[in-house]
């Protein structure tokens, strides 16, 4: 005796419908898998821009310190700690207070003369501060050891911070800034000086 199963009308329909039924179409997946790679991309620019945002701030931070530390050597009574236009005395003046050697330049034939120099701190590392002059303007060079000062390590080259004048660049391991109301020009000449004596 067999059994004979028939399907009403709306059953039928519906076994129809399923069988004709697509699965999801393909563009869906691509949607969502290129939905998915837009977010990350953003999400990782996001997180750049932050990282980069945070690194021109401590760098502008660090420039502003030093900067106030220049205005203060200028504006100080005793600018410097050791008083000497002669590099032969202020360069072992430093032996023992920082931990690396300063290079100076000869300056007889130029038209800059030394004032002399001091101990400086940024991010708590020690480095020299060297004051020059030129005319009646002041420059100050900052020297520190260049893993010490991170925030100043994508800066290079010259530019305007305020009113100031800055120059940057490496030398040996060392970072060097100087910052001045001194023209440009005057700004590069010292900064080409303390390159040569550096690399002799």
């Amino acid at each position: 005796m067999h059994l004979v199963y028939s399907m009403d009308v709306a059953e039928e329909e519906q076994v129809r419908q399923a069988a004709g039924k697509e699965p999801p179409h393909p563009s869906l997946f691509r949607i969502w898998l290129t939905s998915a790679v837009v977010i990350a991309v953003l999400l990782v620019a996001g997180l750049l821009a932050a990282s980069l945002g945070r690194r021109d701030l401590l760098r502008d931070l660090a420039l502003e310190e030093l900067t106030d530390l220049h205005i203060a050597t200028l504006a100080s009574a005793n600018p410097v700690d050791v008083a000497s236009s002669d590099p032969r005395t202020v360069k072992p003046w430093f032996q023992g207070k920082i931990p690396f050697a300063v290079s100076l330049p000869e300056l007889q034939s130029s038209e800059f003369a030394l004032v002399g120099g001091r101990v400086a701190y940024l991010h708590q590392a020690p480095g020299a501060e060297l004051v020059y002059q030129i005319h009646k303007h002041y420059i100050t060079v900052f020297v520190f050891p260049k893993d010490a000062v991170n925030s100043l390590r994508s800066m290079s080259g010259r530019r305007k911070h305020g009113s100031f004048n800055l120059q940057t660049w490496d030398e040996g391991g060392l970072r060097y800034v100087e910052i001045s109301d001194a023209s440009a020009e005057d700004i590069d000449k010292l900064a080409d000086m303390l390159k040569a004596a550096g690399q002799t």
